[in-house]
């Protein structure tokens, strides 16, 4: 009997025919507890969080600068729309600048979360090919850092306004955060959506995330209240998710709007139906995945 290695296998030749043999007592078994997994989960969501901030620029604060400036120029167009048109007398009465950037914020937040998550490393992706690389950790990671640069801009905005202008008063600040993450959960469920029929039709998922982003300038209700609106233009927005969170929204921040046509628990719903479903799909979509789907792209 002679023991050798080849092409680091391990075997054991008993006459003439070798024998294909794994020394299984040498290699450690290390079984991981529940904790431990779900902490190397976690540490690996955070590094790709990292991985994906860094994707908008090599400079963090350039980045962050960046989408600053984006809303902050949604907030001037709006503004100088509603002066022009004459629609100023139609908002809440209060701060006329946080109306219109309560809308914007939530807005932003879920129109990049859809586009991050739509974005992210699909299972035909070179990423996939690292061992804790998964498609779910990618879609978090996406769906993270689009939440925690919307967020850091947000509160700089914010606070550039409340210094500078005039001090920021939200009658239900808790509420109002929790408006803005349903917002942004719906998002990342719209995106789970069109991620999971990307690698099937890559064009025609481009184009619909594209005319989905432009309809939610106007579906989403952020120029208008619920309240305002009669009932035949009410059922025309009463579908959007993001349409009820900025309702609700708006009746967190002011303390004289108090919204009847909008459920803070519709978007809610929405969102985790349609994860639940973008999931589902996505998983079918690993299953049958190509390499050659990423091949000439």
């Amino acid at each position: 009997m002679v023991i050798g290695n080849t092409n680091g296998k391990n075997f054991v030749t008993i006459g003439e025919h070798p024998v294909e043999r794994r020394f299984k007592m040498f290699q450690q078994q290390v079984r991981k507890s529940t904790g431990r997994t779900i902490f190397g989960m976690a540490e690996l969501i955070y590094h790709s969080v990292v991985r994906d901030v860094r994707k908008t620029h090599r400079n963090a604060l350039v980045g962050l600068f960046m989408n600053m400036m984006q809303t902050i120029v949604f907030v001037i167009t709006f503004y100088a729309m509603f002066e022009l048109l004459g629609m100023r007398g139609n908002t809440i009465r209060g701060d006329f600048l946080l109306y219109i950037m309560s809308g914007i914020f939530l807005f932003m937040c879920h129109t990049k979360a859809v586009s991050a998550v739509v974005q992210s490393e699909g299972p035909a992706s070179p990423m996939m090919q690292h061992a804790p690389m998964s498609t779910i950790i990618a879609i978090s990671a996406a769906a993270i850092s689009s939440l925690y640069l919307q967020l850091l801009s947000l509160f700089f905005v914010l606070f550039i306004y409340h210094v500078m202008f005039t001090p920021v008063v939200i009658d239900e600040p808790i509420g109002a955060m929790a408006m803005i993450l349903v917002a942004w959960f719906s998002g990342v469920g719209v995106g789970t959506i069109f991620l999971a029929l990307k690698p099937w039709a890559p064009d025609a998922v481009k184009v619909m995330t594209s005319i989905y982003s432009r309809a939610s300038m106007i579906a989403s209700g952020k120029m208008f209240v619920a309240n305002t609106l009669p009932s035949s233009m009410l059922v025309l927005f009463d579908w959007n998710p993001l349409f009820h969170s900025i309702d609700q929204a708006r009746g967190f921040i002011f303390l004289h709007y108090n919204p009847h046509f909008s459920s803070p628990t519709y978007p809610f719903y929405v969102a985790i139906g349609l994860v639940m479903l973008g999931m589902m799909g996505e998983f079918y979509t690993r299953k049958n995945a190509s390499l050659s789907w990423g091949a000439g792209r």
